[in-house]
This record gives structure tokens, C-alpha cells and sequence, in this order.
């Protein structure tokens, strides 16, 4: 049968789990605030920032951003390039399944991107900002064809273009010789 020790038997740090410290006071620690900090500044601060208040942005500055937010939105096919580019380098010029899906992905990504380019953009387009919005359109649209040209480099190098002559072997005619030399004893 197991008997109870008394709480003096206790090793010492279960006797600190049960009873925490008191908790210290701010003039008795002796870690000292950080260069430039004083405790009234910030009392001052936060009474400051409570009583001002935000403005909203006027509409010449939403217009702003939303122009900025789309161009970011136009060149993110171009930021994606080097590391699809390197992934193609990568799989190498065989015909492996995992080759041909990176290659699956890297034209399905960009005709889906050029498919869904006014609803991507739609979001951003204003009256105001509508002038400006072709231009990154443009941009947006000659981003994923640099993506699709990529896949078709890669495609080139699997082999899988018709691009030499013997691709077209079949719809070739026979040529008909103009002489013939035959070789006799």
C-alpha cells in the first residue's frame, strides 16, 4: 500500500510548480528599460493616437493603388518564369510521366491565366483607372505567352515538335530518279 509523504518530502520543484512566485514589481527589477524609452511617452502616445483619428484615402489615391495592386498582379507570370524555367532544365528531355506533367502544368497555367484575364483584372478597373488598365492587360497577356514560348522550348526538346523532315515523312512522294546506273560484270 502506498502511504502519502507529508509536502516537506516533496523534491523542491514540485513544491514551485504548486506555488508560483510572487510576481515582481516594475521598481524592483533590475532589467532596465531600453535606450529611448520612458514609461510617460508612452501614456502620451496612446492618448495621441486615440484622439486623432484615420482619414479615409480619397479617391485619387485608391485609384493609386489599385493601378500599383494590377501591375503586381500583371508581372507575377513574369517572376514565375525563372523558376519554371529551371524546373523544365531540371526534368530533363526524356519522356518520363513526371516531365510530361510539368510540361502539362506549364501550358495549362497560362492559357488558363489568358482565358481569365478581364476577370482577373476586373477587381482593379474603375473609371478613372480604365486608360491605364490596357496597358497592363498587355503586359499581363505578353507575360503568359513568354510562359507559353517557354513550354514550347521544352516541348522542342523533348522532341515532340514537328520540326526536321523526317517528321514528315509520310506526306512525302517518291522522287523518280532521271538516270540510272547499273553496275554490270
Amino acid at each position: 500500500m502506498t502511504t502519502i509523504t507529508p509536502k516537506a518530502s516533496y523534491p523542491s520543484w514540485v513544491r514551485e510548480l504548486h506555488s508560483p512566485p510572487n510576481p515582481k514589481s516594475k521598481s524592483a527589477s533590475s532589467i532596465r528599460d531600453p535606450p529611448g524609452f520612458s514609461a510617460s511617452s508612452t501614456g502620451k502616445r496612446a492618448q495621441l493616437s486615440k484622439a486623432t483619428s484615420h482619414k479615409p484615402p480619397t479617391p485619387e489615391e485608391t485609384d493609386i493603388l489599385k493601378v500599383k495592386k494590377s501591375w503586381e498582379v500583371a508581372l507575377a507570370p513574369a517572376k514565375q518564369l525563372p523558376m519554371n524555367a529551371i524546373m523544365m532544365y531540371m526534368s530533363g528531355n526524356s519522356l518520363q510521366i513526371f516531365s510530361i506533367m510539368m510540361v502539362f502544368m506549364l501550358f495549362k497555367n497560362p492559357l488558363q491565366a489568358l482565358m481569365q484575364t478581364n476577370a482577373v483584372f476586373v477587381k482593379y478597373e474603375t473609371p478613372r483607372t480604365r486608360s491605364k488598365m490596357w496597358v497592363v492587360k498587355a503586359v499581363y497577356v505578353l507575360m503568359n505567352l513568354l510562359a507559353l514560348g517557354l513550354g514550347i522550348w521544352k516541348v522542342n526538346g523533348m522532341g515532340l515538335l514537328p520540326t526536321t523532315r523526317s517528321d514528315w515523312l509520310a506526306w512525302e512522294t517518291q522522287r523518280e530518279p532521271v538516270e540510272r546506273a547499273i553496275f554490270t560484270f
